[in-house]
Formats: C-alpha cells, structure tokens, sequence
C-alpha cells in the first residue's frame, strides 16, 4: 500500500519525504528538484510494540510499515503534459492515498513557483490539474458506456446517470470524493476506474517552527476549504522536523520537541495518520523470537490476516489463538491470559481487530 506525497514544487515534499525515510531524496531551493519518484518504507510509530517488547523480551522487534512516494512537483497545466505532467499524473495513480503538502509559510529566502503564498490557490491548481486527468478518464468511459447505453441496456443507462454525474462535479470543480452519491453505485461504476481524485487525501500543512503547535491563519484557511471533503488536516513545520532527525540521541530529539511545545514528532502522527487513509491496521504476533506488527486492510478475515504471513497459514487456516491487545498488558504474559481464561480460539469467519495478539494454527 502506496501514499504519494504531492503538491506544487518547493513546497516541502522532498523535505518531508527525508523526514519519514532513511532514503535521501534530493531538495533543493528550486522547481522539479525531484523527477523520478523517490519511495522509502517507512517504520510506522506504536508504542504498544514497545509495550510488548518490554513484556516478552523477545530476540527482535519488527515494526508495521507503510511506503511512501515523494511526487515531483505539479504545475498549472501539467494534465496537459505541462512541466512533465503526464508523467507525474500516472506516478499518483499509482498510489493508494494521497499526502497533499501546502505552503503554510512565509520566508522571501524560499522560491514560490507562483510568486506568492496562498495555500488555498496552490491546493485549487493541484486539484484543478487532477481533476482535469480524470476528467478525461471519464470521457473515454463514458463514450464507451453511452454507446451500449443507446442500444437499450438497463445497466449501461444507470451506468451513464452515475457518470454524467461524476462529470457535472469534476466540471464544477469538485473532486470525485467530495461529490456526494450512492455507495453501491460508488463501488459497481466509480471505484473500478480509479479516478485521482476519488483517493483518499490528507492535507499537510507546512509552517514555520512558531506556527507548529497552533498553526496560524494559512492553515485556518485550509480547515475551512477542505470541509466538504471530510480530509483530515495535519498541521507540521516540515524545515524544524528535519533538524530533529539530524540529531544524535533520542533523549536530544525529545528535549528540542518540548522546547517547541510538542509531545512526539509531527512526522510520527503524519505516518499513522497515512496508515489510516489506507484503511489498514495492526495486528501482532509475540513470542521470544520476535515481536512483529503485521498488516492487514480494516475488516480482515482471520484467514486474510494468517495470509499476510504466508498463503499457505491462509489456504491451510484451522483457527486462531487471539488475545486482546489490552488483555495481554494486563496479565502481563500468554500463560496468564490462558490461565485467566481471556485467550479466544475463533474461527474463520472471525474479523481481526486493531491490536489483536494472534497465533494461528494451519495445516498443508
């Protein structure tokens, strides 16, 4: 699963994308600084790994992860192949969620693509560019559809009621997410075509160090342009961020954390935060070899959940051994939450919960 990092060039990106990733994408003080997309795997922050570690003391400790792309930098025509447009477009349709970085900031010494900062404008030409791409996706579709359409075919005529509706919004210059329709005919006709706009979107706001606590008025105005698309905004200061990761010792990154007012690294919430937008969550497995965090799609059958450690726990599945996350702070060990009574054998019709301690028994 694959959150792409967009916005217009140097607004803090490639910044950002250090920031998450041992991989060291190129920034620089000028546009299109990044070209090919950079990926990085990114550790995704829990502390109840941390809890468990302490409880098992296990040989490792393997986290959950999460990819994330740093996009090249969009400009104003770029649907039209402007600035490498074409090829920045098909690199976010590649991704599953979408990071939408914003210029919160003011600094002369920082080169604006468009002269000025306005953050609500930059947000309007992203989306305008990737409204415009699916605009043409739909078109092509809709050609195709109308056509079965004319010969009488019920399900080509719903077909084209739902799309000429797509079509009226992205016209309007709304994205795909925030048009409101039925979420049957989301999934049968809208999801297949994969529209850039219908991903799911958090809006990052990159401000200066005073700003990174309360933000300030750019980021107000962000709040109340994304209300209709139900976006979560996160608000962090990207530059101060970067500095923290330079430094040394944990203990030195906490201290200049609480000197800015902050409880954990905005980086931190930012990944969970994409973690979510995928939909995912964790589940874990503990025992003295190792504590790991597995992945798997909110809604998860058990069967689904063993297959992520292998296909053959997922074809052979004969059940799962679960413990409450919660449960097994609690007792403090498997042993005692067997012998409290609080270990669950269940099934295959079973749905993982986030923080289920999980065993599963399998047979090939």
């Amino acid at each position: 699963m694959k959150a792409g990092i967009v916005g217009l060039p140097n607004v803090g990106k490639s910044t950002l994308f250090n920031c998450l990733s041992n991989a060291k994408a190129q920034s620089a003080n000028f546009p299109f600084c990044t070209i090919e997309p950079n990926i990085g795997v990114v550790n995704v922050p829990d502390p109840r790994l941390e809890k468990l570690e302490e409880l098992v003391v296990p040989e490792k400790v393997i986290p959950a992860t999460v990819e994330i792309v740093d996009i090249a930098g969009l400009v104003k025509g770029a649907s039209k192949g402007e600035g490498l447009g074409n090829q920045f477009l098909g690199n976010i349709r590649e991704t599953d969620a979408i990071l939408h970085v914003l210029r919160c900031f003011d600094n002369d010494n920082v080169v604006h693509v468009d002269g000025s900062v306005d953050p609500i404008r930059d947000k309007e030409t992203i989306d305008m560019e990737l409204q415009l791409k699916d605009l043409e996706t739909l078109d092509k579709k809709l050609d195709k559809v109308a056509r079965a359409a004319r010969t009488g075919n019920k399900e080509a005529q719903k077909e084209v009621e739902v799309l000429q509706k797509v079509k009226q919004g992205l016209e309007e210059g709304l994205s795909v997410r925030a048009i409101e329709m039925d979420e049957d005919h989301h999934s049968e006709f809208i999801k297949p075509l994969q529209f850039i706009t219908d991903k799911p979107v958090l809006y990052i706001c990159n401000v200066d160090e005073n700003s990174a606590v309360n933000g300030n008025d750019y980021v107000e105005q962000v709040k109340q342009a994304t209300k209709k698309e139900e976006a979560q905004v996160l608000v962090l200061a990207v530059g101060t961020e970067a500095d923290i990761t330079e430094l040394d010792t944990y203990e030195e990154r906490q201290m200049f954390l609480e000197d800015l007012g902050l409880t954990e690294a905005g980086s931190a919430k930012m990944i969970r935060a994409a973690y979510s937008l995928l939909d995912l969550q964790t589940y874990f497995t503990a025992g003295v070899k190792e504590v790991r965090a597995w992945t798997t799609k909110v809604g998860a059958t058990a069967p689904q959940a063993a297959g992520v450690i292998h296909t053959d726990f997922e074809k052979g599945f004969i059940r799962a051994e679960v413990i409450a996350y919660a449960d097994f702070v609690k007792f403090g060990s498997e042993a005692k939450v067997k012998e409290a009574g609080k270990m669950r054998v269940e099934g295959k019709d079973y749905i993982v919960k986030d923080g289920d301690v999980m065993h599963f028994r399998f047979n090939v």
